[in-house]
């Protein structure tokens, strides 16, 4: 299993050791709530509150810092400083790029320094071996040696292969009866022809896809995901995201996205779900000029929370553990709900909303599925979190999924996010550290009663006040 683990090698920060097996963001700082705190004293006092943050998905790792007065060094170079004379408002509207962060690396904050240790795999550390092997026989024949680190860790180009070829090649080795010839797992793909392409995104593909010879036009449709990782994953990862994704499939409800079967075969992960004939809710948005009429958000959050209560309190009967354990636990949290992800179709010519995705980010990243970890972009979309998945994405309880929700009506029906951002500003350190904006200042037109049921459903500081989608919508049912 992958891992990247911190070690204070100065600085008076308890634990000296910090590991992550898993996708997580972390800020450092001198604040409470920081996921590593350093001490608020003295010693610390050219520390910021929120300091920095780091967006780690095993084996990868970058930095950034969040404007700070007095910058972050990595490798003894400083990075993300403001200037002498600009004011926290306004460093709070500047950009600063992140840093990938190496094995071996240092970072410095005040005069607490970290390491950076990335262990490899032995798959990893073989073929390492095998080009210093190749490298110095090039230099022996009088070619130019090349060092090798371990930024020659290899990579798959996920941009540089077609998804559709990729499928069809798989397609290609089933034969003629139907049978598969190496893997099982391409037995839940055949059968289908690929329609059409309904999408494509930072991991992968989506396509239309009927079954063969079917009479059917409607329920012989699925929709087909194929997902390239843009980081080498190795077998057991393999099997990690099958059992992962095999978890949704208990999720069986009306207003969730059904997963059907679930595959992998040759550094391709593939699944098919429910086709959604009428798009997603940020589609449906951007067609109705940027918002949505009341009472339709109204119909959508009511069938979301109604899918979240169900997906929250669903028994998963077998998990397997990391260390091979197997337990049982309750309810599986999305962490990354948004209007692009819930899904819309009808149901005897109704309108029914259905959630996406549901479940699957940790899926995607244990598989090497998230990609770079680009801030902003692998670690969700902070538009629609609490500040409590800034800082620390692995904060996967129910409430961060009913807050998204909130998030989601609020965009649906004033077009706008709940906190205001903006593209001189950091979207991470906005969310982390701006108010949010009562529904009512962009649209008056909104009952106040409705209004105050939202507003109470975005507070998340101290904490997230609503920690059920049932208990939101209760509140909601006695206003509308």
């Amino acid at each position: 299993m992958s891992k990247v683990t911190l070690q204070v090698v100065q600085g008076n920060v308890s634990p000296k050791l910090f590991t992550f097996k898993e996708r997580s963001t972390c800020v450092i700082g001198r604040a409470l709530d920081c996921n590593i705190k350093l001490p608020d004293d003295q010693a610390h006092s050219t520390i910021s509150r929120y300091h920095c943050l780091l967006d780690i998905n095993p084996p990868d790792i970058c930095i950034r810092d969040f404007g700070s007065l007095n910058g972050t060094y990595v490798n003894g170079e400083k990075i993300g400083q403001r200037d002498i004379d600009a004011d926290r408002d306004k460093a709070n509207h500047l950009i600063y790029p992140e840093y990938d962060l190496q094995n071996g690396d240092q970072f410095k904050l005040g005069d607490s320094i970290f390491e950076v240790l990335i262990p490899f795999s032995s798959d990893q550390s073989k073929k390492l071996e095998l080009s210093q092997q190749i490298i110095s026989s090039s230099a022996v024949a009088g070619a130019e040696k090349t060092p090798i680190t371990q930024e020659a860790n290899p990579m798959v180009d996920s941009l540089s292969v077609n998804p559709l070829d990729k499928i069809n090649l798989l397609l290609g080795k089933m034969d003629d009866k139907g049978q598969d010839k190496n893997d099982k797992d391409l037995l839940i793909i055949n059968g289908y022809d690929i329609v059409k392409e309904l999408g494509k995104g930072s991991m992968g593909v989506v396509y239309l896809a009927q079954k063969k010879n079917s009479n059917d036009q409607i329920n012989s449709k699925v929709a087909l995901k194929i997902m390239l990782p843009k980081v080498e994953t190795d077998p057991k990862a393999h099997r990690q995201f099958i059992r992962e994704t095999k978890n949704t499939q208990l999720l069986k409800h009306k207003n969730i996205v059904k997963v059907y079967d679930v595959g992998c075969h040759d550094a391709t992960f593939f699944f098919t779900t429910d086709y959604c004939e009428a798009g997603s809710v940020a589609q449906l948005i951007k067609k109705e000029g940027g918002k949505l009429p009341l009472y339709l958000a109204l119909k959508i959050l009511m069938q979301v929370l109604d899918g979240l209560e169900f997906a929250h309190t669903v028994k998963i009967p077998v998990i397997v553990l990391a260390d091979g354990k197997k337990t049982s636990a309750t309810g599986l949290v999305h962490r990354d709900l948004k209007p692009g992800n819930i899904m819309l179709t009808k149901a005897d010519g109704v309108l029914q909303a259905k959630i996406a995705d549901f479940g699957l980010s940790k899926a995607f990243d244990v598989a090497g599925l998230s990609g770079r970890t680009a801030t902003g972009i692998s670690a969700g979309t902070p538009f629609y979190m609490p500040r409590q998945q800034v800082i620390n994405f692995k904060f996967a309880k129910p409430e961060v999924d009913v807050w998204a929700a909130a998030a989601t009506f609020y965009k649906m029906v004033t077009g706008r996010y709940p906190r205001k951002y903006s593209k001189a500003s950091d979207p991470w350190l906005t969310t982390l550290k701006t108010p949010i904006t009562p529904i009512r200042a962009y649209d008056a037109s909104i009952p106040e009663s409705l209004a105050q049921v939202i507003d109470l459903a975005l507070v998340d500081q101290p904490e997230i006040h609503y920690k059920s989608a049932s208990e939101f919508k209760n509140d909601l049912s006695k206003v509308v």
